[in-house]
Parts: structure tokens; C-alpha cells; sequence
């Protein structure tokens, strides 16, 4: 047999951002297709969420951002990460991202950018053409 293991997602919801109904939707549309998501809560501290990447062995770390934080937090988590020797961790951001901010994103390191009202099949598409970069 040649079944892969689950790809393993943690969503995150980093700093006092409190909305969280988009990162529930996704999370459970992502658990539906096959995914292995982990998703810590609210309130979530740059340096737990790596903490979480590293614990959960994660393929992918996506940040829900609603607070117009993503320019600060962002690279945090980043800086974080490869402080941590996580760097290979794909990083995916949802949420509202200004359409002139998402290139900057995109230097630092972030994967992909999903704004409001991305179907679903489009997330679970990119993840399976992306696979995993943690695991072999």
C-alpha cells in the first residue's frame, strides 16, 4: 500500500482578533476533505503558534487574520519559524488582506492568500497540489 498520511494543518488566530466563525468553516470543510487540522482557539500568542507548528509536526500553518494586523504579525510568525527551524512549514493567510498588501506577503514567505468568499474546493485543491513539504 502507498496511502499517504494526512496532510497536517494548523489554523491559527493570532493576537486579539476574536472573530473566528471564517477559521471554523474552514476548518471543518478541511477536516471533511481528509485533512488533519489542528486548531489551538482564540487569542493565540506568535510564539505558541509556532509552538503548536512544531508539536503538531504541521505540513501547513494557516493565520486567519480579521484585525488589519497581518503586516506585523505575519512576519513575526515567519521570523519565528525559521528561528525555530520550522522554515520548510508552508504558510497560507485568510482573511481581510488589502489586494495591495498580499504581493508584500508574498515576499516574506506566505504561500498563498485566501480573502472572503473563497470556495472552499479552491483551499482543499491548492493544499492536495502543494502536498506536503514536511513529510516525503
Amino acid at each position: 500500500m502507498n496511502e499517504q498520511a494526512p496532510l497536517r494543518i494548523v489554523l491559527a488566530k493570532v493576537g486579539l482578533d476574536g472573530h473566528d466563525r471564517g477559521v471554523k468553516v474552514v476548518s471543518r470543510a478541511l477536516r471533511d476533505a481528509g485533512f488533519h487540522v489542528i486548531y489551538p482557539g482564540l487569542w493565540q500568542a506568535p510564539e505558541a503558534v509556532v509552538r503548536t507548528v512544531g508539536d503538531e509536526d504541521a505540513d501547513w500553518l494557516g493565520i486567519s487574520l480579521l484585525s488589519g494586523t497581518h503586516l506585523t504579525l505575519v512576519p513575526r510568525i515567519i521570523e519565528l519559524l525559521k528561528a525555530a527551524g520550522l522554515d520548510h512549514v508552508g504558510v497560507l493567510v485568510g482573511g481581510i488582506i488589502p489586494e495591495a498588501d498580499i504581493p508584500k506577503l508574498h515576499e516574506m514567505g506566505v504561500s498563498r492568500v485566501f480573502g472572503p468568499g473563497t470556495p472552499m474546493a479552491d483551499i482543499i485543491a491548492y493544499l492536495r497540489s502543494e502536498g506536503s513539504r514536511t513529510h516525503a
